[in-house]
């Protein structure tokens, strides 16, 4: 492909929340995040109102666009974060600490307001999601395709900074069927696995278990490398609407 058409379909991938949150979380010196080696959040350790947890950073997807707030709420008797999406998109993101190895298993639960309308995840300029849990890893890009090579160039270019090897999402969404995976739509190193979005999920609190190496490996068709950040998103720049969501304590345990 021509790099200047590279370069117009990379100015259209940068609407799109799925490669966009990769270049905010490394544009931002790894610094940021206190290396307290946490490894997941516990939310409902802290009071309403209180500041973030310590190492979580809220960072804008592209520059200029309004970030989406997330707040630390009581619901019931528990505290957990609340995400406040209107037309922006922001995610909270931490550094990657995770030993795959040792706890490749990450568990976590999360309630959304419901559908965000007109959204689809198959398509670019519909890329919105009420709940997103991100996952970014490292690896060998000498392998990748020469498409890919070169859209990772103009980024680089772009945004100063290198794409991460690959991006893996679970994502709350009506696009499709849960366990379904949606390629973003403008490249195949953002993978989606739907997880929530069945009738009756609005406004309902699911809990959720995935084995991180495994759906990586179906997504991929490789081992993972190592994971250099992870965190939350809940955005509607795409779709211009707002959207509410809650996401209670996440965690990474051993394998079964």
């Amino acid at each position: 492909m021509h790099l200047f058409s590279i370069l117009q379909s990379r100015k259209r991938t940068t609407r799109s929340v799925g490669v966009a949150v990769c270049i905010a979380f490394l544009m931002s010196p790894l610094s940021i995040f206190a290396q307290s080696g946490t490894r997941g959040v516990a939310f409902s350790a802290a009071e309403p109102g209180a500041p973030l947890p310590a190492g979580w950073k809220n960072l804008p997807v592209v520059k200029g666009k309004p970030i989406t707030e997330y707040t630390l709420v009581r619901d019931g008797q528990t505290t957990v974060l609340q995400a406040e999406a209107n037309r922006s998109a922001s995610a909270l993101m931490h550094e990657g600490d995770i030993d795959l190895a040792q706890t490749p298993v990450v568990g976590w639960r999360w309630k959304a307001e419901g559908p965000i309308e007109g959204a689809d995840n198959r398509v670019g300029a519909k890329e919105d999601a009420p709940a997103r849990l991100v996952f970014v890893f490292d690896g060998d890009k000498s392998k990748l395709s020469l498409f890919d090579r070169a859209s990772m160039e103009v980024a680089k270019h772009v945004g100063g900074q290198d794409l991460p090897y690959a991006t893996l999402m679970y994502i709350w969404s009506t696009s499709a069927a849960p366990g379904s995976v949606i390629a973003n739509p403008h490249t195949g190193r953002v993978q989606m696995i739907v997880v929530s979005g069945q009738p009756g999920d609005a406004g309902q609190w699911r809990s959720l278990h995935r084995n991180i190496v495994q759906d990586y490996e179906r997504v991929f068709h490789e081992a993972p490398g190592r994971i250099t950040g992870y965190g939350l998103l809940t955005d509607t720049d795409n779709t211009g609407t707002t959207t509410r969501a809650w996401y209670g304590d996440i965690q990474f345990v051993p394998g079964h």
